[in-house]
C-alpha cells in the first residue's frame, strides 16, 4: 500500500521478522560453532541443522557450514544437495595439510563440501561407507575444525546420539551455541531434557552453554500446538529460548529445501536463528 502512495508504518509482525532479519544478518569478529545435540536419534537434529545454516546463509551471506560430526555414519548428506564428487570428512582428514597451508584458497575447498544452490551453505558429509568401520576421535574432530573455521564463518555441527563418542565431547569444547531440538514425541523431549543435564554437569563452560541454549520444538504431527505449547514451557525454566516450528509435511522425509517449507514453518526457522544469533 505505501508502494501506491499510502504512508503506513510496519506493524508489529513486520517488525518483528525484520528484527529477526537483522540479527541473522550480522557477521561476526572470528568465527562461530554452532551445535545442534539431543542423545536420541529421530530428534529432528538434521532438519535443525539444515534449516538453521539456511536462514543464516541466505540473509547473512556465505561462509555457512553445515558438518555431519556423527562419529560413523550420519545423515545430513541423505537430506541435502550432493555436489560433483562424494567427498566425506575422511577425504578432508587425508588433506589436512594442504587445507591448513598458508597458500591454500577458499576453492580448494569445493572438492570436499556440498554445496546448497538455493540455500546457499556448504555441507561436509559424514562417512558414508556402510562397511566402514573409522569412528572419528577428538584429534580428528580439532583438525577438521581448524580447517572449518580457516574457510566458513559459521560452523553448524550435527551431533551423533552418543554423548559419551570422544568427537561428541570434543565438539562441545568446539561449541559457542548449543541448539537442542526435539520433536513432540515424549521420548524425544525427555531425551531433550537429559542431554542438557549431562552437559550442565560435564564442566562449568559445558553447564554455561546449557543455560544459555535454545531449544526447537518441531510439531510431529498436524494439529499439535497445544502439545508443544506446553513442551516449550515445560523446557523454558532450564534455557535461554525455546521456539515453535509448525508441522510441515516437507520435513519429515528426504531432501530439505527451504523454499519448500510453508511460510509459517519459514517464518518459524527464521525465529529460531534469530535465537541462536542473540547467543553468538
Amino acid at each position: 500500500m505505501n508502494h501506491f502512495g499510502l504512508h503506513l508504518a510496519p506493524g508489529p509482525d513486520e517488525r518483528s521478522e525484520r528484527a529477526d532479519i537483522a540479527e541473522v544478518s550480522r557477521h561476526f569478529d572470528a568465527h562461530r560453532t554452532i551445535s545442534v545435540i539431543n542423545r536420541k536419534g529421530g530428534a529432528n537434529k538434521t532438519p535443525t541443522v539444515v534449516n538453521l545454516a539456511a536462514v543464516f546463509g541466505r540473509y547473512g551471506g556465505g561462509g555457512v557450514l553445515a558438518w555431519d560430526n556423527n562419529e560413523t555414519m550420519g545423515t545430513l548428506g541423505w537430506r541435502t544437495e550432493q555436489g560433483a564428487h562424494e567427498s566425506t570428512v575422511l577425504d578432508v582428514l587425508a588433506s589436512a595439510d594442504e587445507l591448513l597451508d598458508t597458500r591454500a584458497e577458499f576453492g580448494q575447498m569445493s572438492g570436499f563440501v556440498h554445496h546448497q544452490q538455493a540455500d546457499k551453505f556448504d555441507v561436509l558429509r559424514s562417512d558414508e561407507d556402510a562397511t566402514g568401520i573409522h569412528e572419528m576421535t577428538a584429534d580428528e574432530v580439532d583438525v577438521v575444525h581448524s580447517i572449518a573455521a580457516k574457510y566458513y564463518r559459521l560452523i553448524f555441527m550435527d551431533s551423533g546420539n552418543s554423548d559419551r563418542a570422544e568427537n561428541w565431547l570434543r565438539m562441545i569444547d568446539h561449541t559457542d551455541q548449543l541448539v537442542v531440538p526435539t520433536t513432540t514425541m515424549e521420548d524425544r523431549a525427555q531425551a531433550a531434557l537429559l542431554t542438557l543435564q549431562a552437559v550442565q554437569s560435564r564442566s562449568e563452560k559445558a553447564a554455561e552453554l546449557a543455560r544459555n541454549a535454545v531449544v526447537v520444538v518441531s510439531e510431529w504431527q498436524p494439529k499439535e500446538s497445544s502439545i508443544s505449547q506446553r513442551m516449550a514451557d515445560d523446557f523454558r525454566p532450564y534455557v535461554r529460548d525455546v521456539v515453535i516450528v509448525p508441522f510441515d509435511p516437507a520435513l519429515k522425509a528426504g531432501r530439505i529445501q527451504y523454499d519448500g517449507l510453508q511460510p509459517t514453518t519459514r517464518r518459524a526457522w527464521l525465529a529460531a536463528a534469530s535465537a541462536v544469533a542473540r547467543g553468538l
